[in-house]
């Protein structure tokens, strides 16, 4: 750019100037197309990671364009009509500055599109997958980026990298002190993205505290939950390494747990009322035949007496688990009904003098 400012007669600096700004621009302009007609190219085909490369291409060859059209209008200022004083070296270091920031830019953006390619991917070929775990890895890579970047462009700029990093040694034991509530929910969400006790769209409660939700986010200082009340839930990732965490979305069954108690008139009943039960919930589609099933007399209680059911549905959805329940419920009904007995209620009697 330089030599064909040079080969090119111009009367006043701003005329030259103005030159430097249109000629950034058309090359702005010029790049956007050519990248437009790529990211058009790169959808018709079926894979999906030249999308990402393209798509990541974008902004940082922009900011590129831009950053290098900035440092020849620097050195146009300073060569030419003397406007700023910066030394050659100072203008070298900005331009390795600019490339080092553009290829930073370029890292954060294509594992970023990598993550948010894999998930989708892996959601279309109906593929479970851990969204959380993806998330940490590219957060950490692009952390990773940015400290790595920043101390090249230190010592780009004169700055000794170990004298940084001793100094950042010292610094950090003061803010450690400073923020260790920070630090405590930092690791805390280290700690959830490497054991993983749950992951986005778990359904999570724990019995050491009113909590219980969906969680909906997990961030590096707290995760967001969404209660039953639709309201959000922000707790600090410190909370979790100090409470039990019960994650029912991973459970395999739910339980049918149920106490029935019968009249004590309906005592001679009782056996064949509850063999009948049994029978039946053998016989019940929606009961996993599996898992232990126990239907037995179990106690003698003050205005009943009482026999238990302990099943398992054969589902986890919330809302099928309850019509199953429904059903077996109405079904022991009809069961006791069938067999002249009635569900026993407390009843009083008034004794006159």
């Amino acid at each position: 750019m330089q030599g064909l400012l040079n080969s090119i007669s111009f009367e006043h600096w701003t005329i030259k100037f103005l030159f430097i700004v249109i000629l950034i621009i058309f090359i702005n302009i010029f790049t956007r197309i050519i990248l437009n007609y790529l990211k058009k190219q790169s959808e018709k085909t079926s894979n999906m990671w030249d999308d990402c490369v393209i798509d990541s291409i974008y902004k940082p060859f922009t900011f590129l364009v831009w950053t290098f059209g900035v440092i020849f209008a620097l050195e146009f200022l300073n060569k030419d009509i003397g406007f700023i004083n910066l030394s050659n070296e100072l203008l070298n270091n900005i331009k390795r500055a600019g490339v080092i920031l553009v290829i930073a830019l370029f890292l954060i953006s294509i594992s970023k599109n990598f993550q948010i390619a894999v998930i989708k991917k892996n959601k279309v070929e109906n593929i479970d997958i851990d969204e959380s775990t993806y998330e940490a890895i590219t957060k950490i890579i692009r952390l990773s980026v940015i400290i790595i970047s920043g101390l090249i462009i230190l010592q780009t700029f004169g700055f000794s990298v170990s004298g940084v990093l001793a100094f950042g040694g010292i610094g950090g034991v003061a803010v450690g002190f400073a923020a260790k509530d920070m630090l405590a929910n930092f690791f805390g969400g280290l700690m959830i993205y490497l054991d993983r006790p749950f992951r986005k769209g778990d359904w999570i409660r724990s019995p050491d505290r009113d909590l219980e939700g969906t969680v909906e986010n997990i961030g590096w200082r707290q995760t967001s939950i969404r209660n039953f009340r639709k309201n959000i839930i922000y707790i600090p990732n410190s909370i979790f390494m100090s409470i039990i965490v019960e994650n029912p979305s991973r459970m395999t069954h739910r339980r049918i747990r149920e106490v029935i108690g019968l009249r004590y008139k309906d005592m001679p009943k009782v056996l064949k009322i509850v063999d009948e039960v049994k029978l039946m919930i053998s016989k019940h589609n929606d009961i996993d035949h599996s898992q232990t099933t126990i239907v037995n007399f179990d106690s003698y209680n003050d205005c009943s007496i009482d026999f238990f059911i302990n099943t398992f549905a054969n589902t986890t959805e919330w809302v099928k688990y309850h019509e199953i329940k429904q059903d077996v419920l109405i079904k022991v009904g009809e069961i006791i009904e069938k067999n002249g007995a009635e569900i026993a209620f407390p009843t009083r009697v008034n004794i006159s003098e």
